[in-house]
């Protein structure tokens, strides 16, 4: 296609050519290269006579004979600009003096050519550059001033002025250059030697070569010119010193290094390899003593040095490179022989005494030790030491300057437990240069002696134990340390024997005399007995014996072994209990109240109450914690004469225990009995009868005895606590001593229902009393906390007398002691409300 759009112009050309001649004249013009894009390059229209006017209709266009279109043709304005930049480089990359781009401005109908050419001007735009950043030369250090070696040159796209204009070479004390020019213009650089080069001085000369071009601005390109000094064999082997003096001591062991001989050159590769040797002026004496190694230059002892053969040695050394034309050096090694300390001293033990008692005393004679040396001087003056820290010392024997004789005796007290047997190396020293020495061990075994008591781990003990435990059950391993050995270790254990409420702790526990096991010889009731505290005693066999004592302190735990009792309603025939309430009683009535009692710990004996069964679960409520049940509406006439509860009494152990009471309620239309149990008795007040003129004498001499016990208890609370001895047993319980000042205060009732149900009931404005608890009624033990800081003479004094007033009120004003005492009831109510 290009090619024949190239016919065709040719065509039209040539027949413009012979129809209008001037239609082939050519237009010139000069940019720079690098323009910006849109920069405008000249005015066509104006330039070429055109009016822009009948541009605008007529087909204008540009063609450029390149691969890219770097003009275009604005036909309002008639401004040829650059929609491309012009790389000169690229656009002529032979590198001419002169640089067109050519191009036909075309206008059709009618068809007219302009040939325009357009000069690109070169701008310095490139630096120059070495083919080869990096030269690297070796240069022989004995290369003589004013050698040359040629260096790369470098390139520059740009032409005329801002081509390369020179060379400079980074400043160099042995190197310089020289810039030669070639016929088509182009610069070469030679690196010149200007000093000779000492590879030992310096082994590598690192050069930078810049080219610099003659542009506005200037641009350089650099390359490293790396230049190796090449060694030659210029320097001989050098020792430190030329004298080397050395003392040996005789018998010197074979292989002893004498000296390494260390020769230096400053050389390279083989000019560097030194071979050693001897010279012709060491005897051959001298070198049967001494070895000599080649290619390390260690010299070392092959033979016997003797002090008494000969004093000194001499031996010359030559050290010799392996360059081409060998180099050498000399030096000489003095050895003076000095005499050695070569007899050992010697330690004799006599009169030892290896087995001694731990209590031995301090100052007694264990061993005679003697020393000798059979050399003289210092070589023969000996030092005599224990090894380490002992309680051992040596005495000299006499007062001579060179003692022959030493005494071992104990300068500490001795402890078998902490040391069983010393190991006494004694270490004799002569003064000799180097020293020698001797060693004798004496070993001395200590015998025991029983001077340890037994030691428990603890001294106070203090064991739990879950009531109704099995009989003979193991409860603990009490085990004492002796450190002593033998019978003086073997341990017999005992309790001490000790009473408490008339009862031996050895009917109470056991203890096995060769281990320590303790067991418990009966089954413990927490509600009896809440803890013990005794003493065993661990004693040795030795003589004499020794013992300590440890103090064990039984404590028992309560399990929940005792289910609740229902004591409130009384139940006078089997479990159910019938009740008689009006129909109009009010919502919110008391109907009945269920009370139950537990004789276990205060976390088992929680009791909680709940209905088991109901009749209406809508007209009957029970307070789980108090155990009262009421009415929660009034009763209609559909509701039921008969109802039935059943009401659950469970206490907080795990697992639970429960009690439960059958209460059966009957509705009345008018006011009965509350309870079948109850006597409803109106308040009548007949003051001046002959049985209440007793009654109140009673009650007189009563409240006059509350009043002394009141002021005694008073008077005892102001005064200090003291310690209060064991209270007796009750009822066959043990109750352990603990200290000082608490004891266990034990109330017993024989009436815990009424015990239970001091209360004043009242319904309707009469008085309810209940009647007395049944014959053979389980007796309740009331414990008064520990902790409380009271003692029997206090606060749980005021406690007993008001729980043995109440049963003493409760006999004496019963109605079925007095059947004729219509005030009884009255009397009682208004002791409890007092209460």
């Amino acid at each position: 296609m290009a090619s024949l759009r190239r016919m065709a112009f040719w065509a039209a050309t040539f027949v413009l050519a012979a129809l209008w001649p001037s239609a082939l004249s050519v237009t010139r013009y000069s940019i720079a290269e690098e323009m910006e894009r849109g920069s405008v390059v000249a005015n066509l229209a104006a330039d070429l006579g055109l009016e822009l006017g009948g541009l605008a209709q007529r087909e204008v266009k540009l063609d450029i004979f390149t691969n890219k279109k770097y003009l275009d043709f604005n036909k309002k304005t008639g401004e040829l600009y650059i929609v491309e930049k012009i790389d000169r480089e690229y656009l002529c990359p032979a590198k001419p003096t002169s640089c067109f781009l050519k191009l036909d401005f075309i206008i059709e109908s009618p068809l007219r050519i302009f040939n325009i050419e357009l000069g690109i001007t070169d701008i310095n735009d490139n630096a120059p550059h070495f083919r080869r950043d990096r030269v690297e030369l070796d240069v022989s250090e004995s290369a003589t001033p004013g050698e040359r070696f040629s260096l790369p040159n470098a390139v520059d796209p740009d032409v005329g002025i801002n081509t390369i204009k020179t060379y400079r070479l980074s400043t160099s004390e042995h190197f310089t250059i020289e810039i030669q020019t070639g016929s088509d213009g182009t610069q070469y650089v030679d690196l010149v030697l200007t000093k000779s080069l000492d590879r030992e001085e310096k082994a590598v000369h690192k050069l930078i070569l810049t080219a610099v071009d003659g542009g506005v601005p200037v641009r350089s390109g650099t390359a490293n010119i790396i230049v190796r000094v090449q060694d030659t064999n210029d320097n001989p082997p050098r020792f430190e010193k030329q004298i080397y003096t050395i003392n040996m001591t005789e018998n010197t062991p074979i292989g002893t290094l004498v000296i390494n001989l260390n020769a230096t050159d400053l050389d390279e590769g083989l000019n560097s390899e030194i071979v050693y040797s001897f010279t012709l002026y060491t005897s051959e004496k001298t070198q049967d003593v001494f070895t000599l190694n080649s290619n390390t230059g260690e010299i070392s002892v092959k033979g016997t040095i003797d002090y008494e053969d000969m004093k000194l040695y001499e031996m010359h050394i030559e050290a010799k490179d392996k360059g081409s034309h060998p180099l050498l050096g000399q030096c000489k090694i003095v050895v003076n022989v000095t005499d050695m300390n070569d007899n050992f001293p010697e330690i004799t033990v006599q009169s030892v005494k290896n087995t001694v008692p731990e209590n031995i005393p301090v100052g007694t004679v264990i061993a005679l030790v003697g020393i000798s040396d059979r050399d003289t001087g210092d070589n023969g003056k000996i030092n005599l030491a224990i090894h380490e820290a002992m309680p051992f010392v040596l005495n000299k024997s006499s007062d001579k300057p060179k003692p022959t004789h030493y005494n071992l005796i104990v300068s500490e007290p001795l402890d078998r437990e902490k040391v069983p047997e010393y190991d006494i190396t004694l270490i004799a020293t002569d003064a000799g240069t180097p020293a020698l020495s001797d060693n004798e061990t004496i070993t001395v075994h200590l015998l025991d002696v029983n001077d340890n008591a037994p030691q428990f781990p603890q001294l106070f003990n203090t064991i739990r134990v879950m009531e109704n435990n099995a009989p003979g059950a193991l409860l603990s391993s009490l085990i004492a340390f002796d450190p002593d050995l033998h019978e003086n270790q073997y341990l017999v254990y005992f309790i001490i024997e000790r009473e408490i409420a008339n009862t031996s702790m050895s009917m109470l526990f056991s203890i096995n005399p060769e281990n320590g096991n303790l067991y418990a010889l009966k089954t413990f009731d927490y509600e009896i007995e809440k803890e013990f505290l005794f003493h065993i005693e661990a004693r040795d066999s030795g003589s004499p014996p020794l013992s300590s004592n440890v103090t064990v302190h039984i404590i028992i735990v309560d399990q929940n072994d005792n289910a609740p009792v229902i004591v409130s309603p009384w139940r006078a025939h089997g479990s159910v209990v019938e009740e008689k309430i009006p129909r109009s009683t009010d919502k919110g009535s008391l109907v009945a109240k269920v009370i139950a009692l537990d004789t276990d710990s205060v976390h088992n004996s929680r009791i909680t109450y709940q209905f088991l069964q109901v009749t209406d679960a809508s007209l009957f409520s029970l307070d789980q914690y108090n155990g009262e049940i009421r009415t929660m509406r009034m009763f209609s006439y559909k509701d039921s004469r008969h109802h039935r509860l059943v009401v659950v009494a469970k206490d907080n152990g795990e697992p639970a225990l429960s009690a439960t009471v059958t209460i059966k309620l009957l509705t009345v239309e008018t006011d009965v009995k509350a309870y079948s149990d109850m006597t409803e008795m109106p308040l009548e007040y007949d003051i001046f009868s002959d049985i209440n003129l007793y009654l109140v004498i009673g009650l007189g001499s009563v409240s006059f005895l509350l009043l002394i016990t009141i002021l005694v208890t008073i008077v005892l609370k102001c005064q200090k606590p003291k310690p209060s001895k064991a209270a007796p047993p009750s009822r066959n319980s043990v109750i352990s001593e603990r200290n000082s000042t608490i004891a266990d205060s034990t109330l017993v009732s024989n009436d815990a229902y009424w015990y239970s149900l001091f209360l004043a009931e009242t319904r309707k404005g009469k008085l309810v009393v209940r009647q007395p608890v049944p014959k053979g009624s389980r007796y309740i033990v009331s414990s008064i906390p520990r902790g409380t800081g009271l003692s029997e003479t206090s606060d749980s004094a005021a406690s007993t007398l008001q729980v043995q007033l109440t049963i003493i009120f409760k006999i004496f004003f019963n109605s079925n002691n007095f059947p004729y005492c219509a005030n009884c009831n009255f009397m009682y109510s208004l002791f409890q409300v007092s209460f």
